[in-house]
Order: C-alpha cells, then sequence, then structure tokens
C-alpha cells in the first residue's frame, strides 16, 4: 500500500474536512447522549484501531479509512448499511446533501426576493444530484469479457509497453461532469497494489493530463487475460483528476477481491480514467474511439482462448 495513502480520498477537500470536524461533535454527543448504543456499537466492531487518528463510535466513522487495516463491522451489524442502497454513490452522500442542499437553500431565499433568481440554484442543484447518482448496471458475465471501468466518450485506444505490465493496450475515457463518475473493475481480480502520485489540474482532454494531473493507480491480478499463449494476468486502471475533478476517491487495498463491474472509487466532478490491460493473440478490441461508454456493462474488448479444446465461451 502506497504511505501517501492514508485514507480514501488522498486530495482532502473543504466537503471532506466538514465531515470530519462533524464527526468529531457527533461522536461527543452519542457518547453523551446515547451510551447504551456507543457501547453496542462497541462490542459489534471488529479489528483494532490501527493508525486511525481517533476512536470510532459506528461505521460512519470509518468511512474515509476503508482502505486502512482498522475496525470494521459486518452488514448485519452496521445500523447503516441501508445507504449503500440509495441511488446515489454512498462516498458522494455529503456533497449531495451539503453542495446540492446549499444550492437549494439559495433558491428558495433568491426565490423570496424574485423567482427567476431561483432558477439557476435549482439547475446546479439538479446537476449535483445528476452527478452523484448511482444507476444499476448489468455486468456482463461471459469469461474474458473487459468492460468499461467508467462512465464517459472513448478518446483513446492505443499499444504501448507499460515499464511493469509489458506489452499492453490502454483504453482512455474522459468523463464530463454530466457522466456518472463512478469506477468499476474491468475484469474480476485481486488488487495488488495501489499508487498514488499528486499533480496538476489540467484539462482532461489534453493529452499531457494524463502524466501530469493527480492520478492513482490501482493495479490488479487476474486470471482472464492470461492466455495459453503466455502474457497476460495483470491489468491497471488508472484515476486521473481534471480540470474540475480535483477529488480521487479509492477505498481498496491490496489484496481486495474484485468481481468484473464491481465499483471501488469515484473521480469527485470531470475527469480523466485509463484502463491498461494486457496485449496478446487472443485480445479482441470491439470498441471504438467515439463510443459512449458505461461504466461495469460496456464491453472494451474479450480475451478469446483455446484450453483443452474449448473457448473462453464456453
Amino acid at each position: 500500500m502506497d504511505p501517501q495513502l492514508t485514507n480514501i480520498q488522498p486530495g482532502g477537500g473543504i466537503v471532506m474536512s466538514i465531515e470530519l470536524a462533524w464527526g468529531h461533535v457527533r461522536r461527543a454527543l452519542l457518547r453523551k447522549l446515547r451510551p447504551g448504543f456507543v457501547e453496542r456499537m462497541k462490542e459489534s466492531r471488529q479489528g483494532s484501531r490501527g493508525t486511525l487518528p481517533f476512536d470510532p463510535v459506528d461505521p460512519r466513522d470509518v468511512k474515509y479509512y476503508r482502505n486502512q487495516e482498522t475496525y470494521w463491522w459486518s452488514e448485519l451489524e452496521d445500523p447503516f448499511s441501508w445507504r449503500d442502497s440509495l441511488p446515489f454513490v454512498r462516498v458522494g452522500l455529503a456533497e449531495l446533501v451539503l453542495l446540492g442542499g446549499g444550492f437549494v437553500v439559495l433558491a428558495i431565499v433568491l426565490g423570496w426576493l424574485w423567482w427567476p433568481l431561483a432558477l439557476p440554484m435549482m439547475v446546479l442543484a439538479g446537476l449535483v444530484v445528476w452527478f452523484f447518482r448511482d444507476p444499476g448496471r448489468d455486468v456482463p458475465s461471459e469469461t474474458g469479457t473487459v468492460v468499461s471501468p467508467a462512465d464517459g466518450k472513448l478518446v483513446q485506444i492505443e499499444r504501448i509497453v507499460d515499464p511493469e505490465l509489458g506489452r499492453c493496450v490502454q483504453f482512455g475515457i474522459f468523463l464530463s461532469i454530466f457522466n456518472v463518475h463512478a469506477n468499476r473493475a474491468s475484469l474480476p481480480g485481486r488488487v495488488v497494489a495501489v499508487k498514488y502520485r499528486p499533480g496538476k489540474s489540467l484539462n482532461a482532454l489534453r493529452p499531457e493530463s494524463a502524466r501530469e494531473n493527480e492520478n492513482l493507480d490501482v493495479i490488479l491480478s487476474d486470471k482472464e487475460s492470461i492466455t495459453t499463449e503466455g502474457g497476460g494476468g495483470m491489468y491497471r486502471i488508472r484515476q486521473i483528476t481534471g480540470q474540475f475533478a480535483r477529488r480521487i476517491v479509492c477505498w481498496v487495498r491490496p489484496g481486495d477481491v474484485l468481481a468484473r463491474g464491481e465499483m471501488f472509487g469515484m473521480i469527485k466532478l470531470g475527469s480523466r480514467t485509463e484502463l491498461i490491460v494486457p496485449d496478446n493473440k487472443s485480445l479482441e478490441i470491439v470498441a471504438k474511439i467515439g463510443d459512449k461508454l458505461c461504466a461495469g456493462s460496456t464491453t472494451l474488448g474479450r480475451y478469446r482462448y483455446r484450453m483443452s479444446g474449448h473457448t473462453a465461451e464456453d
């Protein structure tokens, strides 16, 4: 694990700071007003405190520290697990409340003065809600299917030599502010490394943004890109900030196992995502430049290979 990654949102941010500050107040209130709840949560938590900078009361307190070795609660013991079923990305709920709610309050105040003034604020509130939505996805089950790691427009398909992975195909995806910004695993696999690099916030449409902007790599070991022809077995998803997207979120750590299409993070506002997969004779690229993609459901390519007389489709 990259030692720079002490929480799931390495770039910090105002909303994160507000939420962490509120956590201090909430924990103090709960310990004073609801000691029974605090004790029940203490008895049901698992793991150890580790590097967590405070003693948590309930699962909400470890939201930003899910990628660390610290306390955790099972889903059955988590009274707030229902938030995962909301049609919004859970790590964006604070922005949804503070930003979306703030625009609604402004709309009410301005509308009281003169109703047309409320319209721009309502539009902005709607954009915040739209941005953090989490629509359901139909994930292909066919072995060897490489699905898109992000919503957006496919702007790059290029064969490269990755210094760690060797001969690869790189897919570049541009996300506008209107796209869902959750990132999903392209192939089922185990996380072997998570690497973070601070950087600039150039427009994500500029090619140099992939090299110079803040980014985070999730490298996974998989079995579906390994072929009888050799090569494969590792792929990379890179989250890259944009001109307006300044917050990368990633809650996985080495050892975690992800299913195809499983969400592992998001980038808050317009940005870029890159997928780098092994390049070998079995890889069939089906996507093309300009395609509109849906994370977890749009197929970028397929590994078709034969083992013991059977193809990956059998």
